[in-house]
């Protein structure tokens, strides 16, 4: 049955980003003796809005973050990003290919990235002003408040949406938010495609798909 609404997480959905932010991630802890690897952080921070992750930090570092590390986590950031940041293959065809479906983005990245980000890959006239952020929330993802946000921000009944989502935790968000998800492994960061599939389907995702081309929706 066609979804009412379709509502896409951000980071490795849209954009093709969470190499360089887990890359970024992983050097500035390990900057502050906290050593981390890439891997580390898809495991353990991938897909939790920055509150979370930063409590997670907290709790393993056993003290207060360094005042500076926003600061410098930031500049890492943008330097990570300068070069070579696109859209994940074959995102921006299937939002051409919509038609008149409403969309929305759910994401636990901060609002000003995710714009930033659209309108450098010249796709925000997608969504408008149906972009919807956890970041500064007390719930982020994996609790279904930003899924629930997005649906009545776009006045639709979240139990007849679609979501697409490529983290575990993310996919419990939009699954505990009463929607039908379909598991995405088709960014960069996504090498063990198999194993990242049953990690989805142990969530309980109702479709996985490998590529967007896999996915079909009626316009």
């Amino acid at each position: 049955m066609k979804p009412a609404a379709i509502i896409f997480d951000f980071d490795g959905v849209i954009a093709d980003s969470e190499v360089r932010a887990n890359r970024t991630l992983a050097e500035s802890l390990t900057a502050i003796d906290l050593p981390t690897s890439y891997e580390d952080c898809l495991r353990d921070y991938c897909g939790h809005n920055r509150q979370e992750i930063e409590r997670r930090i907290v709790a393993r570092l056993g003290r207060p973050l360094p005042p500076d590390f926003r600061e410098q986590h930031r500049e890492r950031a943008v330097r990570m990003f300068a070069e070579g940041f696109a859209p994940v293959q074959g995102a921006p065809a299937f939002l051409d290919a919509l038609g008149a479906t409403p969309r929305a983005i759910a994401s636990s990245s901060h609002p000003d990235y995710i714009a930033a980000s659209l309108d450098r890959f010249g796709l925000a006239h997608h969504f408008g002003g149906h972009v919807y952020s956890a970041d500064g929330w007390a719930r982020g993802k994996p609790h279904p408040d930003i899924y629930l946000a997005a649906a009545k921000g776009l006045g639709i009944d979240p139990g007849t949406c679609l979501a697409i989502e490529d983290s575990p935790i993310g996919a419990r968000a939009a699954l505990a938010a009463g929607m039908a998800v379909v598991g995405f492994c088709g960014a960069g960061h996504i090498l063990d495609r198999a194993a990242h599939e049953a990690t989805l389907r142990a969530v309980g995702v109702h479709h996985v798909a490998h590529d967007f081309d896999e996915i079909v929706v009626a316009a």
